[in-house]
């Protein structure tokens, strides 16, 4: 515009004319032609604001010849709203009309060859690259924003799935030890206490002892619930040995059943991961109630060994026994298996119909 009014040879009323319409162009195209170039915008608002903007230059070009050059800031803006054949129709439309009115203006085509239309030719030539260009970036930002959305939207599947899968593994840890610990304890307290019914009229003294079993059991069945909620270390383990709490365990089997258990180790136990020594003894707990509750067994033996880079214990009775690849068990199974697996290791279960069961489960040692 500072142009057109200092440069132009027109009559200075004239250039204030043509500034006005040049004034009233770029208002045009802040007010409506900026949010449809940043919207990426190609409908017919795109064809009225380059209509628009058509009737404020024409005017301007009429005016001051000089006025023209604003080609160079329009042109380009056809690539941006539409696709590259209807823009560089309205690019081509647009000089017409300018050498056009310059021609109308002069009425001297000599005139009219040396001056709009070499502008108008390279108008047109620049236009159809910036613009092609232009319009190629514009592409790009919208497929990157589309690719920034689609990974926005895989973020938050994949946070949510976090989150269920966590769930999920919690639910499970907490079945899981809900059924070792608070499951075998209630039963371990129903059995103590139905025993004391039975002693209480023939020796008062046998009732009291297993009713002193059964507040013993409460207690460490309270404490087991307690550390199922802060996914603490089992009450067995607290400042002792995976060794000695496996034979407090056996211990106790023999005073709640009256089924004789013995233990042994083989070599040390000691500087287990808490995580092993969990599972390890998880899974002699309930060996030890499958046998109380299903193998009718007259005894039952308790074996950990340690080696190199594996820790192996196995619980053997003398019971019924049963066929493997008949019996459907329940929880309790697959239950061991599953809490074994989480520390890599594997279970086994080897048995006879009335030559007893062997659960054996090996756990490696990093």
């Amino acid at each position: 515009m500072a142009s057109v009014l200092v440069l132009g040879a027109e009559p200075l009323a004239r250039r204030w004319w043509a500034v006005a319409a040049l004034a009233a162009l770029s208002a045009w195209y802040a007010r409506y032609g900026r949010p449809l170039i940043r919207d990426g915008v190609e409908d017919h608002r795109a064809y009225v604001y380059l209509a628009g903007a058509a009737l404020l230059f024409v005017p301007a070009v009429a005016l001051v010849s000089s006025a023209s050059f604003a080609l160079f800031a329009l042109c380009p803006q056809a690539y941006m709203l539409m696709s590259a054949l209807r823009a560089t129709l309205v690019v081509l439309a647009l000089n017409v009309m300018d050498v056009g009115v310059a021609y109308l203006g002069s009425r001297d085509w000599a005139d009219t060859a040396e001056g709009p239309l070499p502008v108008a030719v390279l108008v047109v030539l620049a236009s159809a690259v910036f613009g092609t260009w232009a319009r190629g970036v514009a592409l790009e930002n919208d497929e990157r924003a589309v690719l920034i959305d689609e990974l926005t939207r895989s973020r938050a599947e994949v946070a949510r799935l976090s989150h269920e899968a966590g769930a999920l593994a919690e639910r499970q840890r907490l079945a899981g030890e809900v059924h070792d610990t608070v499951a075998q304890g209630l039963t371990s307290i129903i059995m103590l206490v139905q025993a004391a019914e039975a002693e209480v009229d023939r020796d008062a003294g046998l009732a009291r002892q297993h009713l002193a079993l059964a507040l013993d059991a409460a207690r460490d069945n309270l404490h087991e619930a307690r550390a199922i909620v802060g996914a603490l270390t089992p009450r067995g383990l607290e400042g002792s040995s995976l060794a000695d709490a496996l034979s407090r365990l056996t211990d106790r089997f023999t005073s709640e059943t009256g089924t004789p258990a013995t233990f042994r180790a083989g070599g040390s136990a000691d500087g287990l991961p808490t995580a092993v020594q969990v599972a390890v003894l998880r899974a002699t707990q309930e060996s030890l109630t499958n046998v109380h509750r299903h193998a009718g067994a007259a005894s039952v033996a308790v074996d950990l060994e340690r080696g190199e880079d594996l820790v192996v214990v196995r619980i053997a009775d003398d019971g019924c026994g049963f066929d493997p690849a008949t019996r459907t068990g329940g929880y309790g199974l697959s239950g061991m298996r599953a809490r074994v697996q989480q520390v890599s290791g594997t279970l086994e279960v080897s048995s006879v119909p009335g030559r007893g069961t062997t659960v054996q489960v090996e756990v490696p040692v990093r």
